[in-house]
């Protein structure tokens, strides 16, 4: 009965915090596009993305703070013991966190440069560099119906990307933000993508792997990202920013999106440990229908049969991938297969 009961909670944990990967990532990627389009004084985006760093080490404080009973010495004693007495596993965090300050701003070089829907179709192409790198770094094996489904949800993309290529299902209403350089935002997305699935996977096999919770491996991960976030806001708007000041540009509407982004790193964290990134991935690739349907309002997109087309392809692809024939999901071996190691009980975050 306590198997059933756990794995129940575990499921619906799972798969709440992926429909809200789903819903954030759409917001997210309208909410770009709309900041950097808009008319008005255009905001700096690798202050942005440094800010959105420090909002999320600040909320991971606060989730240890309360995993250590609200305890300040406890707390204290945490960090000096998984920081500062572990400088060996801090500096395996160093990679992650680098190429997370990368794949942001790049995300935003691709946001000014791409209609919403295009860069929500492109992006999508980080499922299929997830799963590679899950299967070299991991050693992950997939069955026969998920390379299926890859395939199948590429297809799907290629066909929207095609469809909005030729001019057939979007029609952007252009606006005084920055010029518009296609080729540019597209090779920004695909390297964001590549940066994505490795840094998903890598983030992935040290969560896994050590006996650090969740949260704390955030802290982690922010107070190394905020020195990298640092040094590229200087490299690529140090002018800027002395003429201007840090935040220039800034309103409700960007502190929102700082909000947003940071929130959607603390959800891709519990994500990457009650599923994995395959997973993440094929539920963000929701993001692309949503955030289309909500472009016919915002950026008076036209909806044609060929992105529908796409999108029938995409959602298929979900459906495929998680299929498995061989798996009985009633099976008392299947529940206790999913059960979590008596060591691996206190990793997961108490939410």
């Amino acid at each position: 009965m306590n198997v059933i009961v756990f794995l129940v909670n575990v499921n619906s944990l799972k798969y709440i915090s992926l429909v809200t990967l789903t819903l954030q990532n759409a917001i997210l990627g309208l909410s770009m596009r709309y900041a950097r389009t808009r008319p008005g004084e255009i905001f700096l985006s690798s202050t942005a993305v440094l800010m959105s760093e420090i909002v999320k080490l600040i909320t991971c404080l606060v989730l240890v703070f309360n995993e250590e009973g609200k305890d300040a010495q406890k707390f204290i004693r945490a960090l000096h013991k998984t920081i500062i007495s572990n400088p060996v596993d801090t500096l395996k965090v160093c990679v992650p966190s680098l190429v997370y300050i990368v794949q942001n701003n790049l995300l935003y070089v691709s946001a000014s440069h791409l209609d919403a829907a295009t860069y929500q179709v492109t992006y999508q192409l980080k499922i299929l560099t997830t799963a590679m790198f899950a299967v070299v770094i991991l050693r992950r094996k997939l069955l026969t119906t998920q390379w299926g489904a890859l395939l199948l949800l590429v297809a799907g993309i290629i066909l929207v990307q095609l469809a909005q290529t030729v001019g057939e299902t979007t029609k952007i209403t252009e606006t005084s933000g920055p010029e518009q350089n296609r080729l540019l935002g597209l090779w920004a997305a695909i390297g964001a993508c590549f940066l994505s699935g490795f840094a998903g996977i890598y983030f992935e096999k040290i969560l896994k792997g050590a006996d650090v919770s969740v949260w704390m491996r955030n802290v982690q991960l922010s107070l190394l990202s905020i020195p990298f976030g640092t040094i590229t806001c200087f490299v690529n708007d140090a002018n800027k920013i002395l003429s201007n000041g840090f935040f220039f540009g800034y309103d409700i509407f960007i502190w929102y999106l700082v909000l947003l982004q940071a929130g959607g790193g603390l959800i891709v964290a519990v994500v990457v440990k009650y599923a994995d990134n395959i997973l993440k991935g094929f539920a963000t690739s929701l993001a692309i229908i949503i955030s289309c349907i909500a472009s016919i309002y915002i950026f008076d997109f036209n909806l044609t049969l060929r992105f529908s087309l796409g999108a029938a392809l995409v959602i298929a692809s979900i459906f495929l991938y998680g299929y498995d024939p061989k798996k009985s999901p009633t099976s008392i071996k299947s529940m206790q297969s999913q059960m979590p190691h008596p060591d691996e009980e206190k990793l997961l975050p108490k939410v």
